[in-house]
């Protein structure tokens, strides 16, 4: 009789969780987790870095147009010469005579040297000026004059038919505007009127008003007057 070992039957081991393998949806959320918590100091650090980028590689700002224009070199240039403008109906309004002269297109301005002008009123009245410089602005709507300026207003009828007689004015800087029929100056001057001579440290004369405005120091020399008809 042979003899046979028999083997109990032993239950079947299962897996602790320790052996476990992990589910790989586990892998997929701590990846998800540390890229949402790292992916705005990414975005942050980018956008410093495209900042960064950005200054760097930006042009410097330009000047204004205009400011870049009024230190343009002048668009002609002449020399003895003779400008004139003239009115609708053709009469002579400025004359402006000059040993040099240097035109600006942008501000429409005339510098010249040795300058001699000469400008009609609506009126027909007479003024002239000149200087060792001149600067002629809005085709001589306003001349600034330096060096040895004179001024001179020609003798001739007021708004009411009077005479008035010649008048000058004298200075190292004077502005005169001949349509308004003006003179100003910030510095001394020296008014001749017939044979009256004032000195004042500044000036705003309108020929208009006949208002004489003198500040600073102002001295004056009047001239008696002759009786009318030539009576003593």
């Amino acid at each position: 009789m042979n003899a046979q070992a028999v083997r109990p039957d032993l239950p079947t081991p299962r897996p602790t969780g320790k052996g476990r393998p992990k589910p790989r949806g586990s892998h997929l959320n701590r990846l998800r987790d540390a890229v949402s918590l790292y992916l705005p100091v990414l975005i942050i650090g980018v956008l410093a870095l495209g900042t960064f980028w950005l200054v760097r590689n930006t042009p410097a700002p330009q000047e204004p147009h205009s400011a870049r224009e009024e230190r343009r070199d002048p668009d002609y240039r002449m020399q003895d010469f003779a400008m004139r403008t003239y009115r609708a109906d053709g009469h002579l309004k400025t004359e402006i005579e000059g040993d040099q002269g240097r035109h600006f297109t942008d501000t429409d301005r005339l510098e010249v040297d040795g300058a001699r002008i000469r400008a009609f009123d609506d009126a027909g009245q007479l003024t002239t000026a000149s200087g060792r410089e001149a600067v002629s602005l809005r085709n001589g709507e306003e001349v600034e004059l330096k060096g040895n300026a004179v001024v001179v207003r020609e003798a001739g009828p007021n708004a009411q038919g009077q005479m008035q007689p010649r008048m000058e004015f004298h200075g190292d800087q004077l502005k005169a505007f001949p349509d308004l029929n003006q003179v100003k100056s910030d510095l001394p001057v020296l008014i001749i009127r017939g044979q009256d001579r004032i000195t004042a440290d500044r000036l705003d004369y309108d020929h208009n008003t006949r208002v004489v405005d003198l500040q600073g120091r102002v001295r004056s020399v009047i001239q008696p007057r002759e009786p009318a008809g030539g009576a003593r």
